[in-house]
């Protein structure tokens, strides 16, 4: 079996499993009001804090039926704090609240609380990031990366660049040489798709899953621990 078509499979079918699945959100058919869920995960998934903690602290949103723009700014700061010290997000809390109060006011402000409308209104893959960072300070590239990865194929102008650390597991696993010419790194990883697709799986798959391999094995240096370690350029040569 051809090496790279072997790690493409393995990678994908291992750890591709979306953050949005995980928490059972369903963005497959673009509904607005699943596109809004991730949007919440993807603020809270965008501070500095595990993932653990964002994954139970979206559960708390969820049990209290913060999932509308209207309910969570009707909920207020006082409220948003109470729910987000439930899940752990204690270190963030106070700002954090401030943020989804922000941001879910401008949305409803300029895009009647619908994120889809942002998307149709967008000129552009780039006009796109500019307009979700401008609901809010607190949102910045690495919010708008996480919530936009997953939306690849579902909005037609949800485009970003990878991840650093997804390009670190890219380069280890042998898939990219020069990982320095940020032009090109997605039109890259974009073609090694193409031609070695996995069936029931698409690209934001195989992108988690090298986000997954950078983020918990190669920042760590946790290599022996790492599922594709038998894949991996980097190990062989240690």
């Amino acid at each position: 079996m051809d090496s790279v078509k072997e790690v493409v499979k393995e990678i994908t079918t291992r750890l591709g499993k979306l953050f949005s699945a995980e928490l059972g959100i369903r963005l497959r058919k673009g509904s607005s009001a699943e596109i809004f869920k991730w949007f919440v995960a993807s603020l809270l998934f965008g501070a500095r804090i595990s993932e653990t903690i964002a994954k139970n602290t979206y559960r708390e949103f969820e049990r209290d039926d913060l999932l509308d723009p209207e309910k969570i700014l009707k909920r207020g700061w006082e409220g948003l704090v109470f729910t987000l010290d439930k899940g752990g997000y204690v270190r963030y809390d106070y700002k954090t609240a401030d943020k989804f109060l922000e941001v879910m006011g401008n949305l409803k402000k300029e895009y009647n609380g619908d994120l889809n409308l942002l998307h149709d209104k967008s000129a552009g893959a780039r006009d796109l990031e500019e307009r979700l960072k401008n609901l809010g300070k607190g949102i910045g590239d690495v919010t708008v990366n996480i919530f936009l990865r997953e939306l690849r194929g579902i909005w037609e102008k949800a485009n970003p660049q990878p991840q650093e650390l997804t390009l670190t597991a890219a380069k280890n696993l042998g898939l990219l040489e020069n990982t320095k010419k940020v032009e090109s790194n997605l039109e890259e990883l974009l073609d090694i798709w193409k031609k070695n697709r996995v069936k029931g799986y698409g690209f934001p798959n195989f992108e988690t899953a090298l986000l997954r391999i950078g983020k918990d094995y190669c920042r760590r240096k946790k290599c022996s621990n790492c599922p594709a370690k038998e894949l991996c350029e980097a190990v062989k040569k240690q």
